[in-house]
């Protein structure tokens, strides 16, 4: 699968990414936070994610200074990928802590047992609906919403109203107008698989997808091929000459358009169809057996610290968790805010994730 979070403006950001890079948390192995005062300095605490992972240099430079520890991001591609090298490395970790596991995934991250408990400073600051793990061996970081987006132009010039929700897919006015990714290959399409289940529950997702694909849905196997391919509003789907004007992306993609437009537009030129959004909400936590389980558990207190989630929606184009984090202006006129998306509970997921992977690709894809 693509990572969670990865939204239109990846690619695009992509180009900001670093491998290795100056960062700082203190403590010592009794839980001290960011900035104590006995903290080891010249000292090294690995941070393993999946490609997406950004953050500003003058933030970790700040942090850098606060308590001295060096961050090294070793990205390792994509969600899932990134997850089973952990997997296979239980006890022996890459690293000392681990950032990307979204809620399609914790249960298999935490059934197998990978992450040590650790209640990170500023915890108490997370919404409490992020917080999905009582025993905090993860923490909460970021969440976004997969959803799909339309393009204005296409619906103006048709003179349709964009459609709002799962239902209004079917219908036959969008008839051969969607492209989603493939839900056992992507993040972005495995979370529309899940907003049917939530939707429709486990009754009557099959039959959901089964008048999808009789009303043209197209699947390909990733988001990059969906966004910047087929779909008709994104600047990369217009040089490629997309004709497809709905595609499964996020809530976040407009705001992205908006940022990386040339020349930068005034208005946004993709929305978002408000009633189709599954929540995603990636955590991080710190790996068994860490080298460093100090500067690990800085690390984390860093990441839910207010600097950092200011500094994120932009970086990563995901939404803070904390109640204290403002989003950008860019976010604020261009975004949505998802007030229900459809929700399914990690520990259902783990108990049907394969198993409703194995129905979709039988009945949309063969």
């Amino acid at each position: 699968m693509s990572t969670t979070r990865k939204i239109a403006g990846a690619t695009l950001a992509a180009a900001l990414g670093v491998t290795t890079l100056g960062a700082c948390g203190g403590g010592d192995t009794k839980d001290k936070g960011a900035g104590a005062s006995d903290a080891p300095k010249s000292t090294t605490v690995t941070l393993v994610s999946h490609d997406s992972f950004n953050v500003t240099d003058t933030v970790l430079k700040e942090f850098e200074r606060e308590s001295g520890y060096t961050v090294k991001v070793l990205k390792s591609g994509d969600a899932g990928t990134a997850l089973n090298q952990e997997i296979l490395t239980k006890g022996s970790p890459r690293g000392d802590v681990f950032f990307g596991v979204d809620n399609t995934l914790l249960s298999r991250a935490l059934d197998n047992g990978i992450f040590t408990p650790y209640e990170a400073k500023g915890l108490d600051g997370v919404k409490p609906e992020y917080v999905l793990d009582k025993e905090h061996r993860v923490t909460p970081v970021d969440s976004g919403d997969i959803c799909v987006n339309y393009d204005k132009a296409y619906f103006a010039d048709k003179k349709l109203a964009p459609p709002q929700t799962l239902d209004d897919l079917i219908k036959p006015e969008y008839k051969n107008l969607l492209v989603t990714e493939n839900a056992a290959t992507s993040s972005p399409g495995l979370g529309f698989l899940l907003a049917s289940v939530g939707k429709y529950g486990e009754d009557g997702w099959k039959d959901y997808w089964a008048k999808l694909k009789a009303n043209g849905v197209e699947v390909v196997d990733g988001w990059e091929q969906a966004y910047n391919e087929r779909f008709s509003g994104s600047a990369g789907g217009k040089k490629a000459k997309g004709d497809r004007p709905l595609v499964v992306s996020y809530a976040s993609s407009p705001p992205v358009e908006v940022l990386y437009g040339e020349p930068q537009p005034a208005e946004a030129p993709t929305g978002v169809s408000t009633g189709t959004c599954f929540r995603q909400t990636e955590f991080a936590g710190l790996l068994k057996g860490a080298k460093n389980e100090a500067g690990g558990k800085a690390l984390l207190d860093f990441l839910i610290s207010k600097k950092f989630q200011e500094d994120m929606p932009l970086q990563m184009f995901v939404n803070p968790v904390t109640k204290d984090a403002a989003l950008p202006e860019l976010f604020t006129k261009h975004g949505v805010v998802i007030d229900k998306p459809e929700n399914v509970t990690p520990e259902n997921i783990a108990k049907n994730r394969e198993q409703w992977v194995k129905a979709w690709t039988s009945t949309v894809v063969k």
